[in-house]
């Protein structure tokens, strides 16, 4: 298989929604998206998270709402937080009208879970007076059991026809803000039903892996996955799931985007894998330039190097870079070599000309 083999999808053809400020779809720049893993009626932790995913570059926020108490916490939280904030909802209709009731910037449903036909209807006629979307999310755990039957499993064909149904119900309804995704913890079964889907409707797409993993697994698995539905031009807004800090979700989404060439904003750190032939500390020469990277958004590419292998010409290639020698190295700018430094100072004078440079 070939790149021009692949085929492709063009986002530009999916149908915009607003969530909040957020626009989705329609063509808009793929999105970053989050979930709270607080207890969502704990006002103080839940703002603080929600304030921690936005520094770190989080879009739309999605709060578990599992009772009415959560549903009120929900416009507390609202005030105090500086995103736009999607509410999590099963199994009672009543909560995703409170969740609307309280300024919920987008709801996240499973329409089939929330008692009924007439019930569904409620929430979408609510969303629709309200000006907000919904997210018909569909996992391959949680599938109908005549579907399962069906297909005899949680097939890519079993995802996107429950998720086709639900979107059908909302459509009958006269409601067309729609996001859909449909997502399982196997990638390729993921990578599969999205991109059925994408032939099947022009709903834009929230991809993730769900259920990635811990932190070093699930971003691979889900590296592969989105990136993979990225480079087909699949998916509007994405999510890593990974167990543990949220926060680590979107600086994960964000490195997968800028690796597609899909973030236009923030500092691209590459650093050599380091050989035989490296003589300087290159590890922790790169953590040290990359966590001063993580708090700029100018869109410039710093190289780390090791050797005068591959290492003068990828840091010419970069907006900034450096290439170690034995004890000393040599900083580039734009291409051509700035000056010598000692080892210990290289990670120092290359922050110190990028501060410079962008008036930090």
């Amino acid at each position: 298989m070939t790149a021009d083999s692949i085929k492709r999808f063009t986002r530009e053809k999916t149908r915009p929604v607003r969530a909040g400020g957020l626009r989705i779809g329609g063509g808009a720049p793929v999105s970053v998206q989050s979930m709270t893993n607080t207890d969502t009626r704990n006002i103080p932790e839940t703002v603080r998270q929600i304030n921690a995913l936005q520094a770190a570059g989080c879009q739309l926020a999605r709060l578990a709402v599992p009772d009415g108490e959560a549903a009120g916490a929900f416009g507390e939280i609202k005030k105090q937080t500086g995103i736009p904030l999607s509410a999590d909802v099963h199994f009672d209709y009543r909560l995703a009208l409170a969740a609307i009731k309280n300024g919920a910037d987008k709801l996240r449903i499973n329409p089939g879970n929330l008692g009924g036909e007439d019930k569904a209807r409620e929430v979408a006629l609510a969303a629709k007076a309200a000006g907000i979307p919904i997210r018909v999310g569909v996992n391959a755990g949680s599938l109908e059991k005549d579907i399962l039957r069906k297909y005899g499993g949680p097939t890519a064909e079993a995802l996107c026809e429950s998720a086709l149904k639900y979107i059908s119900l909302l459509e009958k309804n006269n409601f067309y803000d729609i996001v859909v995704s449909v997502k399982a913890s196997d990638v390729p079964l993921m990578v599969s039903a999205c991109l059925l889907l994408a032939e099947k409707t022009d709903c834009p797409q929230h991809i993730g892996v769900t259920e990635a993993g811990t932190p070093y697994r699930g971003s691979v698995r889900s590296a592969a996955g989105i990136g993979t539905l990225l480079y087909a031009g699949v998916g509007d807004t994405v999510r890593v799931s990974l167990t543990g800090d949220p926060v680590r979700e979107v600086i994960c989404a964000k490195e997968i985007l800028r690796a597609m060439g899909l973030l236009s904003f923030g500092a691209s750190v590459i650093s050599c894998p380091t050989c035989g032939r490296t003589e300087i500390d290159i590890a922790a020469l790169a953590e040290k330039i990359e966590a001063f990277c993580d708090t700029i958004t100018a869109p410039v590419k710093v190289a780390v190097m090791g050797c005068a292998v591959n290492g003068p010409g990828e840091a010419r290639e970069a907006d900034y870079g450096v290439s170690g020698g034995r004890g000393t190295g040599v900083l580039f700018k734009k291409g051509k070599v700035v000056k010598k430094v000692p080892e210990e100072c290289l990670a120092d004078a290359l922050i110190e000309m990028v501060r410079s440079d962008l008036n930090l």
